[in-house]
């Protein structure tokens, strides 16, 4: 029973692993039609991050949680040779970067959201369906203005421009999106926060001192870290579209398992210990 347990709640965890490889793409996907209204003439190298922001942000994340995976879980104490220890490091070292640049990149893409004029000359949606320009209907999303949705999107009578881009957006889109793009940096550096913690959560267990006070500072420390990247979630379940939402939620119920990963490695050591205390005062007695 116990066995079948534990191959159902392994088959769950790496079925959720999947779906965030499988969000690598559908981000992909989202960021390269974008980036084709964003980057007219193809995306420069050094706007790689700017414009694939979330693609790499979440490779990045995905290869960093497989490695809390392997160190929290896949591996027994045996495995973690020098070899194995300096190439887990440098792996994460690897995610921490390309997830520290994305940060960045969710900053920058705020001042690029930003950046918008008052279409001069455009009250009607429909009077521009000749000009080939797009509706923002949220973050990186934009759908090309035709005859039969022009009068879907908006009434407003006064629109925004995006700079160097041929999308419009009203001033209630407007703001959804730059509240949509700040909560991308929120989030982010909130996540940064949840590695710090957990990352200090696995240094203390392997030397068994994630115990007592230290517990304590940690659960609670956790507790309002994800309840803020809980209501993350909600906001974009709300205004953003249904993959970020998706993502968000993948993301926390991923973490929650690496969570569970350190809590049964703790208990697993307190067994040994304990079995060790036990096996010692049996050979006193015996002696």
């Amino acid at each position: 029973m116990v066995s079948n347990r534990h191959q159902l709640f392994t088959l769950f965890k790496y079925c959720v692993y999947a779906l965030l490889a499988l969000n690598v793409y559908l981000f992909f996907m989202e960021e390269w039609t974008a980036s084709r209204l964003q980057y007219p003439d193809g995306v420069p190298f050094g706007s790689l991050i700017e414009a694939y922001a979330a693609t790499i942000d979440t490779a990045a994340w995905l290869v960093l949680i497989l490695m809390f995976e392997t160190e929290t879980s896949i591996l027994s104490g045996e495995h973690f040779t020098r070899p194995v220890v300096w190439s887990l490091h440098a792996l994460r070292v690897f995610s921490y970067c390309f997830i520290v640049y994305a940060f960045y990149g969710y900053i920058v893409n705020v001042q690029v959201v930003g950046q918008v004029d008052i279409a001069a000359g455009i009250t009607n949606l429909c009077d521009v369906v000749a000009g080939n320009w797009s509706y923002a209907v949220t973050l990186d999303q934009y759908e090309l203005i035709t005859n039969e949705n022009c009068a879907s999107f908006s009434d407003a009578g006064r629109y925004y421009q995006y700079s160097g881009m041929q999308v419009l957006a009203d001033e209630a889109a407007f703001i959804d999106i730059l509240r949509l793009a700040w909560l991308d940096v929120i989030n982010a550096g909130v996540w940064l926060l949840v590695v710090l913690n957990l990352e200090i959560d696995v240094r203390l267990q392997e030397h068994g001192k994630l115990d007592g006070t230290v517990l304590r500072i940690s659960n609670v420390s956790k507790f309002f870290i994800y309840t803020v990247l809980f209501l993350a979630a909600v906001y974009w379940g709300v205004k953003g579209d249904f993959v970020d939402f998706w993502d968000a939620f993948l993301w926390l119920l991923a973490f929650v398992l690496i969570e569970m990963n350190v809590f049964n490695w703790r208990q697993e050591s307190r067994d040994d210990r304990s079995l060790t205390m036990v096996e010692r005062s049996a050979a006193t007695e015996s002696s």
